[in-house]
């Protein structure tokens, strides 16, 4: 899919800007196409669906130990055949490379 899978998250404490909306398109580009920017440019969004609870539960776990790997995690909506996922750095208010990175792992768990 792209680079993003190999690179690993770096600690964000703010501090830095967000990213500028060309440099996310730019990055989207190289995630599956069901991931969208907000229409604000802040967040990367993406729902996720399933047959019953059980496949969403495992995706939901597989998706927080990625999480928890890269140490930045993401904001869920989850119920019954569906998970709901956007990214945002909150520390800086926007979006940083992190959440693609964590997003293109995303889409390797489906």
């Amino acid at each position: 899919m792209s680079g993003l899978t190999e690179k690993k998250c770096l600690p964000c404490e703010g501090g830095v800007p967000p990213l500028p909306r060309a440099e996310c398109e730019r990055l989207l580009a190289q995630l599956s196409p069901e991931w969208r920017l907000s229409p604000d440019g802040t967040e990367l969004q993406r729902e996720f669906a399933f047959k019953d609870f059980h496949r969403t539960m495992g995706f939901v776990n597989a998706l927080a130990h990625v999480a928890n790997s890269e140490d930045h995690h993401p904001d869920l909506a989850v119920g019954y055949g569906y998970c709901r996922v956007r990214y945002s750095t909150h520390a800086v208010g926007g979006l940083t490379e992190n959440d693609f990175i964590c997003a293109a792992k995303i889409d390797r768990l489906v």
